[in-house]
């Protein structure tokens, strides 16, 4: 619970410290090249989904946000049973690192359109808005800020659908909570066998599961084992009974 605890701490304040310095200290679409073209930080902020995806709408952006409360709530319960349960560290470390991230972006979704007033292409946010926030509960924007344009350049004319438009890897800009949740979700992929296949059918681990059953057969072999040595006693005594007694009483 403690290693969780950490992780989940750590991951939080840096991606709220950095959100919040990107918000009162930068516009909208303003850039900082930290090394070359290829690694920018870049504010934007979305409506929706991780990686500036969005969602229907004003809508869908507090559907969006009603579902990740309840996903949260879900998760941080499952990661507290795998915890009881004593399961894989590594299954543990993944699951914490998902839960961290999904919280991360709600707190965004939740508070920031309370907190921040409306950032603009020409000036940075204002923290606590003498007339209030530009929005309200669950209906904030999510800050992000990682843009690695590694490769960039033009699909063939003859490219399906296309063809001529300008192409970039990677296009996505993204923050620490996204990257977060997509850590834990590559480890879950990469290493499902791991994590999976010690698991018992009643929950525990194979590992717990084993220690039950060798206190269990400890137990069960031990009368066992005495039983020889009782009934090896008894043909002695009655043996022993047989030859005292008279020929007469025979």
């Amino acid at each position: 619970m403690k290693k969780s605890l950490i992780i989940i701490t750590i991951i939080l304040l840096a991606d709220q410290i950095l959100k919040f310095w990107i918000k009162l200290n930068m516009s909208l679409g303003e850039e900082i090249h930290v090394f070359g073209d290829w690694f920018i930080i870049h504010f934007t902020e979305n409506k929706g989904m991780a990686f500036g995806l969005t969602f229907g709408g004003e809508f869908g952006k507090l559907a969006l946000s009603l579902f990740r409360l309840v996903a949260i709530i879900a998760i941080g319960w499952y990661l507290t049973d795998l915890i009881k349960k004593k399961m894989p560290p590594g299954l543990i470390i993944s699951i914490t690192l998902i839960f961290a991230g999904a919280l991360g972006n709600l707190i965004d979704s939740a508070f920031y359109g309370l907190i921040f007033s409306n950032s603009s292409y020409h000036t940075a946010a204002t923290l606590f808005p003498e007339n209030g926030g530009y929005n309200t509960f669950l209906h904030g924007m999510v800050v992000d800020m990682f843009y690695f344009p590694v490769i960039q350049g033009y699909y063939p004319e003859w490219f399906p659908f296309w063809g001529g438009n300008e192409f970039i890897f990677f296009r996505p800009v993204f923050n620490i909570a996204d990257s977060s949740i997509t850590t834990g979700v590559l480890l879950l992929i990469l290493f499902q066998r791991k994590y999976f296949i010690h698991i018992h059918p009643s929950g525990n681990s194979e590992e717990s599961e084993d220690e039950i059953t060798s206190d269990d057969s400890v137990l069960t072999n031990q009368p066992e084992n005495d039983t020889p040595k009782i009934i090896e006693e008894e043909n002695i005594l009655d043996t022993k009974k047989t030859e005292e007694t008279p020929d007469s009483e025979k």
